[in-house]
């Protein structure tokens, strides 16, 4: 069975939208070592369309700029890229495919193929809700910035499902960054009023 983790900034105030308005302040190398670590060695990147544009838009000239991040940008290009959108596609950035047929039908394929490597999704909201729903993910980073930005989508909505999810580890960094890492938690805690009640005393 192959692994799947997904990966957003977040503002204190819950904010995953935009980050590229408010995020770049707090990007330190540590915060680069631990996104390298999940998208720079994924087999397979799945993303919501609008995502995956402004992904096209950006990295594939920055793989022929001999700036810092051109190995990450090759390796994003070399990757296969598996795009999640109700419109027809067309594509220029290569190794890049529409997804077809059901998005959790053909996402619990490729994790059931072993072949199928580390599967890494970076924002996609919308993605990222649906697979979280659906169980399918295995850990949820979230690096929460240290800043309310007020207005913007968040990532858990009103009326969403109860997801019980379990820390699997944190880390603080030196700009105020928390990265978090969650899995599903298939035995949440029970308790009541009661429980936190002796707790108390």
């Amino acid at each position: 069975m192959s692994k799947i983790t997904a990966s957003l900034f977040m503002a204190l105030d819950g904010v995953v939208e935009n980050p590229e308005a408010w995020q770049f302040p707090y990007f330190n190398e540590e915060l680069g070592a631990a996104v390298n670590a999940n998208h720079g060695v994924a087999d397979i990147m799945v993303f919501g369309r609008k995502t995956y544009e402004s992904f096209a838009r950006a990295w594939p000239r920055r793989e022929s700029a001999e700036k810092g991040d051109a190995a990450f940008a090759k390796a994003l290009g070399d990757m296969r890229k598996i795009v999640v959108s109700n419109q027809q596609l067309e594509f220029t950035w290569r190794n890049s495919e529409q997804l077809r047929g059901d998005l959790v039908e053909v996402v619990r394929a490729l994790k059931d193929d072993p072949s199928s490597g580390h599967i890494a999704l970076s924002g996609s909201v919308s993605v990222v809700r649906q697979l979280l729903a659906a169980r399918l993910v295995d850990e949820l980073h979230l690096f929460v910035n240290p800043i309310c930005v007020g207005t913007g989508m968040r990532l858990f909505s009103d009326g969403g499902p109860t997801l019980p999810v379990r820390l699997l580890s944190s880390q603080a960094f030196t700009t105020g960054v928390l990265h978090v890492v969650y899995g599903p938690d298939d035995a949440p805690p029970k308790g009541s009023y009661e429980t936190a009640r002796k707790n108390l005393a």
